[in-house]
């Protein structure tokens, strides 16, 4: 029997254990431009034990829901930030640590105008995009040594829920 993962509304509260959320809401800390552009300030915490930050362009094929979670990643020695540069909406996957592998997978659902962050070592899904192609800008650590890991699921999940 397959387990299934019913996403939530990603929220800051939700997916503090996780990483950040980027988003433009409230109040801008300040005016820029001449009054005419909010900055909302230092949204993520990047965190890298080596390297240098990169800004790299992700284009990611769509997936379908229900999806079939098979595999997670996660960067030890770095953070990893992935913002949309379209108004569509994208799935987010992350688990708790436990004993090394993922643990219980949670599910999110990021809006249009919403980012994340996810801070170094945590484990994630891959990058979702449900509605066509997803251009993404991904901020990470790039340096010498590997900065991946991978766990392979015995039985898959599936993640589903309403867009």
């Amino acid at each position: 029997m397959t387990d299934t993962i019913r996403f939530e509304p990603l929220s800051a509260t939700a997916f503090a254990p996780f990483g950040d959320v980027l988003e433009a809401s409230g109040t801008p800390d300040k005016l820029i431009n001449q009054g005419l552009c909010g900055r909302y300030h230092d949204l993520a915490k990047l965190d890298f034990s080596s390297g240098q930050a990169g800004i790299s362009v992700f284009s990611a094929q769509a997936r379908a829901l229900p999806f079939t979670l098979d595999m997670m990643e996660r960067h030890p020695e770095g953070s990893q930030a992935f913002v949309p540069m379209q108004r569509n909406p994208f799935l987010v996957v992350v688990a708790p640590d436990q004993g090394g592998a993922p643990g219980a997978p949670l599910a999110f659902l990021a809006q249009p105008g919403q980012g994340v962050n996810f801070h170094r070592n945590v484990w994630h899904g891959v990058l979702c995009p449900l509605n066509g192609p997803g251009l993404f800008a991904v901020i990470d650590r790039i340096g010498d040594g590997a900065n991946l890991e991978e766990h392979w699921f015995e039985t898959p999940m599936v993640v589903d829920g309403e867009v």
